[in-house]
């Protein structure tokens, strides 16, 4: 006969919630569904209910839950559930899964002897969990899949915070998170409630079962009708039950086991009383069946239970003493009572048969037998195991803490969370650190503070790590040159690390804060190791922007501008060397590594060959002292810099490759970034839209805040080179709402995005302007970025308007920015101008066949400055500014972008040559106006209508005379039907609103 039910009663609501949460799923509609409630209220099993209907839809089900073992294990419902999918259906093998594997391996242990970056790169959580949003979107590419998690109420804050960044970003993913937990105050419940009450999730609190459920449950375990199911059973489960399915099941099982129900003639029959007695718990039913066991199977589950409702058999051994035979005699006899029950597929992991079970066989116990039990329990394990490992190191100070040895159980948190810091599992070594901290005594509190510092660090939680590091008492200066403490020295690291962590968040208030407390301590004297680290530290923080001194270069390609603190930034510069040269012979190889990185950053302003050789330096440091992070960031460095010398990205893409390997999900990003930027100035377009399509809501979900901005003016300027302005504007808007305006990418939002931008559709004077605003702020802010315009656009402009002499162009030459590659171009077409308006043709046609070498990689600019150059050239007499017009005409054309094409066109009429009329062009007419007669030119008219300029601008955009606009736009009404310009200007908005093929 079965003690459960075999049907789902009184969960009507709830099933019909995970149905709908599961189709939509399959319609790539994801969604997190909670469901909440007390032990034993029916969670597992519509969480099961769900989990079959999915396996019936064939969808993949990845299940895992919370463990009780009284452990903290990084992310242990994770990897359960992946485990659980993968040990069947193995591991995917898609390339798109290949940068997130690396991450992923923390979750999958089939990829850790694979992946070369899983020890090296210490993810983050949020990182981690893109990784696994990812996979699971993958998985669910088909059909949609679910990620089952049971008993949240027991899992480790860093799962916790995985869940959190999934219920955040499961919209438009093919992916249905359902998690149980019981209404417990603690992380789960915290992250539950937020999430309903921003309508992230849905929350389902499942009730206790009516009267009316309670005996259709009873029913079906009988295998009966109602009616056939005496009375006074149905009224004792109803009564006593307290509409628990679990206790229901349990009560019924009592009367079965007892004989007070049984069957006899075919009938339910009732021998004797039910008894009135019965608890509305189920302690004392517990309690009467392990008495029922023999002594040393009661004791063995007494100790199991001590653990959690999932229990090691090894720890079990380790406790009690039992050799092999005895012990599994005693857990078959456990299992055979129902008591326990295998853990999956782990052979040495059992399980109470619920959670009520473990909780009312330690209720047997009297609170000071509890504590005595795990007292013993914890003296037993450190015999048995006096080095411990993690988990058991962890489980230990669990049992002291049971015990009430809480200065005991904080000594053995902090070594276990000291050993995750070690292994790079920062989030975890800050959950088992805080756990220590709180639990210490007045003198031990200051030595898990020093501990707990570093992880809250490394983990990101700055806030929290300052804050702290005022409670710790102040400790003596060194005194005598050289001498140091103990005591000072760790508290000297301490706030260098800090510090180091401030500058890369750019909180320069704090990283001063914690330079200022380490030269405190140093005194006037400081070890060369601690000087060496102190002088990086303080050198990166001086290139911050706002901290005195022009911010130098990063790997986007910012440099400091030309004026003040040469003085400063020559004595940084020897500093920096000098500890490079300290920490390499110090054997401090992560801080030789910042300081080479610093001198590349110095090293720009002399000339890129310099800056590639600190460069270097640093990779070959970081590969030999295996730096997996610190090699993927010089490799990035050297990338970027190749790039803008020769135009070729080949070297960003292997780093992209290298970071994307290591599983460096926000290096990756970074370099995603530059790689959309560099595709948009070598006019790859496609691949330009697909890097910024890929990444742009990724780089928000993990706020990686500057990779974000850096694609969000990726994608403005995109749309500027394609000649789409109002294209550019939304995406600038974007970028506005994300802080670019705040940030030190002003310039290129200037020079590099709107400046070209005007410059296509045929406005000088505006394109003049915007590069006047961006030299402007950079003055304000003392930064630059050198493919931003001043080294190379810029010139170009002023030597084409007049109003700059030899002598001012020759100086702007002179600076290392003007070698780089889409600088030179630039330089080398200006050059030409100012040749031929010098008289000296033959050496103005020469430059110019020079420049068209060095524009090769950069098409549009090529043909852009082409089109400028050939202006210049017409007017002054020298070269073939025919063919080259028409080479400009013919790309403008095909790249839709008019005016330019039109001013080609206008130029070719102007110096007697024949012009094109691509009637083919005709085509491009939309359907809707080419039924009304609307010409190719007339629409040309009309696409600029949308921004609803007047007469003059237009002739000036599509060089024709202001009564030839006239004359379109009387035509154009007529045809279109509308009343006036603004009814026709408001019909060319709304046409170009409309998407495009193609565009």
């Amino acid at each position: 006969m079965r003690t459960t039910s075999s049907i789902t009663v009184g969960r009507a609501a709830e099933l019909g919630l995970l149905g709908s949460a599961l189709a939509a799923a399959r319609q790539r509609a994801g969604r997190a569904v909670f469901l909440l409630g007390e032990a034993g209220i029916g969670k597992s099993r519509l969480a099961g209910e769900c989990a079959n209907q999915a396996y019936g839809a064939g969808l993949p089900v990845l299940r895992g839950r919370g463990s009780s073992t009284l452990t903290v294990t990084p992310f242990r419902p994770l990897i359960e559930a992946l485990s659980s999918r993968f040990r069947a259906a193995g591991t995917p093998t898609d390339p798109e899964l290949d940068p997130y594997r690396p991450a992923l391996a923390r979750l999958v242990p089939e990829w850790r002897s694979t992946t070369s970056g899983a020890a090296g790169y210490p993810e983050t959580v949020v990182e981690l969990a893109e990784a696994l949003l990812r996979l699971l979107a993958v998985l669910g590419r088909d059909q949609g899949c679910v990620l089952l998690l049971e008993d949240l109420h027991d899992t480790d804050a860093e799962t916790v915070a995985v869940l959190e960044y999934l219920v955040d970003n499961l919209a438009g993913l093919p992916v249905l998170l359902v998690a149980t937990l019981r209404a417990e105050p603690g992380p789960a419940l915290d992250l539950v409630r937020a999430a309903e009450r921003r309508r992230a999730a849905a929350v389902a609190e499942l009730r206790p079962l009516t009267p009316a459920d309670v005996r259709a449950m009873a029913a079906a375990i009988l295998e009966s009708e109602v009616a056939e199911v005496p009375a006074a059973v149905l009224e004792q489960l109803a009564g006593r039950g307290d509409g628990c399915p679990y206790l229901v099941e349990e009560l019924l099982a009592d009367m079965l086991a007892s004989g007070a129900l049984h069957r006899a003639g075919g009938r339910w029959e009732v021998a004797g009383g039910l008894g009135t007695a019965v608890p509305s718990t189920i302690v004392r039913s517990w309690g009467r069946r392990i008495e029922e066991l023999d002594p040393p199977v009661r004791e063995l589950l007494v100790t199991a239970a001590t653990l959690g409702s999932r229990f090691s058999v090894t720890t079990v051994q380790l406790i009690t003493g039992y050799d092999d035979r005895t012990l599994f005699s005693h857990l078959r006899s456990a299992s055979e009572a129902n008591v326990i029950v295998p853990d999956g597929a782990d052979p040495d992991r059992y399980a109470f048969r619920h959670t009520l079970t473990a909780d009312a066989v330690t209720a047997t116990l009297a609170p000071a037998e509890r504590a005595a039990v795990a007292r013993r329990a914890a003296r037993a394990i450190l015999r048995a195991d006096p080095e411990l490992g993690e988990e058991r190191r962890q489980l230990v100070a669990s049992l002291l803490l049971a015990g009430g040895d809480r200065a005991g159980a904080a000594v053995h948190f902090a070594e276990a969370g000291r050993r995750m810091l070690e292994a790079g599992a920062a989030g975890s070594a800050v959950v088992l650190l805080e756990r220590a901290h709180e639990l210490a005594d007045d003198t031990g509190r200051a030595a898990v503070t020093e501990q707990l510092l570093p992880a809250l660090a490394e983990s990101g939680r700055l806030d929290r790590a300052f804050e702290l590091v005022r409670t710790l008492p102040p400790v003596p200066a060194q005194a005598p040159p050289g001498v140091c403490s103990p005591a000072a020295d760790r508290r000297i690291g301490l706030h260098t690390r800090l510090a180091w962590a401030a500058v890369m968040a750019e909180r320069t208030t704090e990283a001063t804060v914690q330079l200022a407390a380490a030269r405190a301590l140093t005194g006037a004297h400081p070890r060369p190791e601690q000087d060496a680290a102190l002088v990086v530290v303080e050198g990166h923080l001086a290139l911050l922007p706002g901290h005195g001194t022009p911010p130098l270069p990063g790997p986007d390609g910012a440099a400091a501008g030309a004026q003040p603190a040469r003085a400063r930034l020559a004595e940084t510069e020897r500093l920096a060397r000098h500890a490079a040269e300290v920490a390499e012979r110090s054997g401090l190889p992560v801080v030789a590594c910042q300081a080479w990185q610093l001198l590349a950053l110095l090293a720009r302003e002399r000339g890129f060959d310099d800056a590639d050789a600190c460069l270097e330096r640093m990779l070959a440091v970081a590969e030999a002292h295996a730096l997996p992070v610190w090699r993927v960031e010089a490799l990035l460095r050297l990338g970027a810099n190749a790039f803008m010398r020769t135009g070729d990205g080949t070297r960003l893409a292997r780093a992209r490759e290298a970071a994307a390997g290591l599983g460096a999900i926000v290096l990756t990003q970074t370099l995603d970034g530059l790689l959309a930027m560099n595709a948009v100035l070598r006019g790859e377009w496609r691949t330009a839209r697909e890097i910024v399509d890929r990444c742009l809501d990724a780089t928000a979900r993990l706020h990686n805040l500057a990779a974000h901005r850096y694609l969000l003016l990726g994608s403005a300027t995109l749309a500027a080179h394609l000649g789409r302005r109002r294209e550019m504007d939304r995406e600038l808007l974007r970028f506005k709402q994300a802080g670019g305006e705040e940030s030190f990418l002003m310039p290129l939002r200037h020079g590099l995005c709107r400046a070209v931008g005007a410059l296509l559709a045929e406005d000088r004077t505006r394109a003049r302007a915007e590069m006047a605003a961006g030299l402007a702020w950079e003055l304000e802010h003392p930064s630059v970025f050198y493919l931003a315009g001043r080294h190379g656009l810029h010139p170009l402009l002023e030597v084409l308007d007049g109003t700059w002499t030899r002598a001012e162009f020759a100086a702007a030459t002179t600076a290392p920015a003007a070698g780089l590659a889409w600088n030179r171009q630039f330089l080398l077409f200006a050059e030409a101008v100012l040749l031929g308006r010098e008289h000296r043709p033959d050496a103005a046609a020469r430059t110019l066949a020079e420049a068209r070498a060095a524009a090769a990689p950069f098409p549009l600019a090529h043909h852009l400055a082409l089109r400028l150059a050939a202006e210049a050239a017409l007017t002054d007499g020298w070269g073939e500014p025919v063919g080259w017009l028409r080479a400009a005409e013919e790309y403008f054309h095909a790249a839709e972008v008019r005016p330019v094409a039109a001013a080609c066109r206008s130029l070719l009429r102007r110096a007697g040559a024949s012009v094109a009329q691509h009637r083919g062009g005709r085509d491009a007419v939309p359907a809707r106006l080419r039924g009304c007669g609307v010409t190719l030119r007339e629409y040309e008219v009309f696409l600029l209508l949308a921004d609803r300029p007047g007469n003059q601008q237009l002739a000036r955009e599509l060089s024709i005379s202001p009564r030839t606009v006239e004359k379109h736009l009387a035509s154009l009404l007529a045809k279109t039907g509308c009343p006036d310009r603004a009814a026709l200007c408001a019909f060319a908005a709304e046409l170009c609103a409309e998407p495009v093929a193609g565009r």
